[in-house]
């Protein structure tokens, strides 16, 4: 049922997602009430002929006012699809705001070096960092064509000398890499920029 729900939802979205904003909804329900300018009065004057045949609507918005000549049914699918749609914003907002997303954002560049500065972390954060950094290296940087990894330590640390393909293996072999960083090794005020100048040293590296 639940699956069956969801092809509902995706079918319906996809079929009115460019038709679900309140004005468009409002058009398909039913009409505007409309002025014209009268001549004789000299003034813009409402169309009468309808009130009290129909159910009306005034927008906040702008004041406009609609009169509804839907049947119930076509309502209801309304609904429907604005409940899918939100359905699938609920789930597009859990998946951004999940896993390694919800602590690194939505890796998009295809090209990226990653700084590592840990300061001077406990051995604890160490741990968490470097937890943190291989669940984005799995599910995200997975996903991309080239990557590299720069430890801004007193004296940088590069996991490979230019952003290398990315494939299982060499993501794997990042994540060992990383894990194999010594927690005690000194850093330097400066570490950090120029890590970042070396990681943007690259014209290929786009983040």
């Amino acid at each position: 049922q639940s699956l069956v729900s969801s092809s509902k939802w995706l079918q319906c979205y996809g079929l009115k997602r460019n038709k679900l904003s309140l004005s468009q909804i409002l058009a398909q329900i039913g009409f505007q009430c409309r002025k014209d300018h009268v001549t004789t009065l000299g003034k813009p004057v409402a169309s009468q002929y309808a009130d009290g045949l129909f159910p009306q609507y005034k927008r906040a918005q702008d004041g406009s006012v609609y009169n509804l000549t839907a049947k119930k049914e076509l309502i209801l699918h309304f609904v429907d699809c604005l409940m899918g749609a939100i359905e699938l914003y609920k789930q597009r907002m859990e998946w951004l705001t999940s896993e390694s997303r919800q602590i690194f954002g939505v890796i998009q560049e295809r090209c990226i070096v990653i700084v590592l500065d840990f300061g001077t972390a406990a051995p604890t954060e160490f741990d968490l960092c470097r937890d943190a950094l291989s669940m984005v290296l799995v599910e995200q940087v997975i996903q991309i064509a080239r990557f590299n990894l720069i430890w801004a330590a007193q004296d940088l640390m590069k996991w490979q000398q230019k952003p290398t393909p990315v494939s299982d293996h060499t993501v794997q072999a990042a994540v060992m890499w990383l894990w194999k960083l010594d927690h005690m090794t000194a850093v330097s005020h400066t570490s950090s920029a120029e890590a970042l100048l070396e990681a943007m040293g690259d014209e290929a590296v786009s983040s």
